[in-house]
Order: structure tokens, then C-alpha cells, then sequence
């Protein structure tokens, strides 16, 4: 049986090439006397990749942009047993922050010379991990948020709107996709899926590509186009992409992401971390809080 976690917590290795060489962020914390990742607690109904943005922009100044989702660290704390989740990340803007009682000091040191320095070797172990890993490109798999019930809308089914409940999920998504900086978005055209993306895009500035296949009219009867248009969208990916669909389309569109089909919940978020050749090198599952 599994120890219970008394403390959770997230952050990330944020790298960076300088002139060839690849440099790690790193934190020195006086209290503690230690170098370590930058990492933080996070707080209720805080999805865990925010988490991780938030505490490394809080620790660190830096505006991280996650891709692969690395081994979590988990160790004896004062309160018990802690676990950290940790994502490789990019850095999207980086204006280090004055020292404060917090953090002393904070570093951008070559990987070598961060590993030395590091104390923990759970921090070395994750690092290590980032390195080594293949560079991969994340996919945002989106059910639709909340609609209003059929019952309940006079319309056609394609112009059914989010409930309120949707519109809240809606706002919560801006963060979670936000954190994996995605710079595509692809959405069935009906107004629920579109009504989903659309905080989103609007807070980005992002154009809404939209894709018919993916609605329930055409492709809930037809399965192998909805697979063949998903595996080419997603074979052919150079940026993070958000894509959109419908229950009853998500099974077709699973199989053309190379995943066994499964339930989803509304507003819940598959990411997929895909290497060069298209594979899926991880895969993690994000359920709305609200």
C-alpha cells in the first residue's frame, strides 16, 4: 500500500541554448542552504501545470512554457510525504527576479555545472531526465465544456450553447492551455466546441481553425474520416495544438491519435507529448475543477 501524500507541489526544468551550450535554471533558497528547481505548492483547484508556470514565474521572474512531462519527486518533508510533479520547459520570457526571503539567489548555469551544484539528488535525477528525453511537441486533446441540455435549446444541435457551468470551464481552459504554449487551436465549427476554444483564442489573439469532420452531424457516423483527418493533423504538428471535439467523435479521434478510446469528462484535457516521428512519448489527463 501507497504512502499518502501530505504535501503536493509542482515546477519545472526550464532550459535554454546559449550559444550552444544548454543552461539550467536553477534557485539558491538561504534558509535551506540549498540549489534546487525552481518548485511551489500549489494552491485549491489549481490545475498542476499552472501550478508549476506560476511557481517558477513567483521563484524565478521567468514565464515558462511546459512541453514533456518528467518523473515527480517525492521525499520525507516536516508535514510528511511531499510529491513534486515536474515538466521540461522552455522559457518564454526571462526577467530574473530581485533576491527576497524566499529565494536568494537565481541562476542560469550550464547543465554540467548544474548538476554539480544541485543538493538534492532527486532535483539531479529530474534534470537528468529532461536531458535525456527526446524533444517532443505537445497535443491538447479537448472534450467540449458543458452544454446546455438538448431538452432544454430550441435551436439546431450545432448552435447549442455552453451552460453556465461550460462558460466557467471555459475561462479555467485559458490557463492549462496557456502553460503548454499553444499557438494552434482546432475546433469542430459547432458552437459548443467553438464557445469552448474561444477564451482561449481571444485571450491569445489565435485565429480558430475549424474542422466540420469533427462534428457530431458528420463525423459520428464516419469514423475512418474522422481518424484519417486526426492522424495526419496529428503527424504533421511543429507547434503545441489544441484540438477540440464531441463524445460520440472522441473514439474515432483516440484511434487517430494512436490511443486506446476512453471516457472523458467535459472540459477534461488529454495532452500528448509527441516526438519527431510521431509517436506518443507520454501522456497525462487533466479534469476540470470546475
Amino acid at each position: 500500500m501507497s504512502k499518502k501524500i501530505a504535501v503536493r507541489g509542482a515546477g519545472a526544468v526550464v532550459l535554454r541554448e546559449v550559444q550552444g551550450e544548454t543552461q539550467a535554471l536553477v534557485v539558491y533558497r538561504k534558509r535551506y542552504n540549498d540549489w534546487s528547481l525552481p518548485k511551489g505548492k500549489g494552491i485549491v483547484d489549481e490545475q498542476r501545470p499552472i501550478t508549476a508556470v506560476r511557481e517558477v514565474r513567483e521563484e524565478t521572474g521567468v514565464i515558462a512554457r511546459l512541453d514533456l512531462r518528467l518523473p515527480s519527486a517525492t521525499y520525507q518533508v516536516a508535514k510528511g510525504l511531499k510529491r513534486v510533479d515536474y515538466w521540461r520547459a522552455t522559457p518564454a520570457a526571462a526577467h530574473l527576479r530581485p533576491p527576497d526571503r524566499e529565494v536568494t539567489k537565481v541562476r542560469w548555469l550550464p547543465v554540467e555545472e548544474a548538476i554539480a551544484q544541485m543538493t538534492y539528488q532527486h532535483d539531479i535525477d529530474v534534470l537528468t531526465s529532461a536531458l535525456t528525453a527526446p524533444a517532443t511537441t505537445p497535443l491538447l486533446l479537448v472534450r467540449h465544456a458543458k452544454a446546455m441540455l438538448r431538452k432544454n435549446w430550441s435551436g439546431s444541435d450545432q448552435t447549442r450553447r455552453l451552460a453556465s457551468r461550460g462558460r466557467r470551464q471555459a475561462a479555467d481552459l485559458i490557463g492549462l492551455l496557456e502553460a503548454f504554449g499553444v499557438s494552434r487551436v482546432v475546433s469542430s465549427p459547432a458552437t459548443r466546441c467553438y464557445e469552448t476554444m474561444r477564451p482561449f483564442a481571444k485571450h491569445t489573439g489565435l485565429e480558430i481553425e475549424t474542422a466540420p469532420i469533427l462534428t457530431e452531424e458528420e463525423g459520428a457516423n464516419n469514423h475512418p474520416a474522422v481518424r484519417k483527418y486526426v492522424n495526419k493533423l496529428a503527424h504533421s504538428i511543429t507547434e503545441p495544438t489544441a484540438l477540440c471535439g464531441h463524445r460520440p467523435v472522441l473514439p474515432a479521434m483516440f484511434k487517430g491519435l494512436d490511443l486506446d478510446p476512453r471516457p472523458m469528462v467535459v472540459a477534461e484535457v488529454i495532452v500528448l507529448h509527441r516526438d519527431a516521428d510521431g509517436n506518443n512519448v507520454r501522456v497525462e489527463i487533466h479534469k476540470p475543477t470546475a
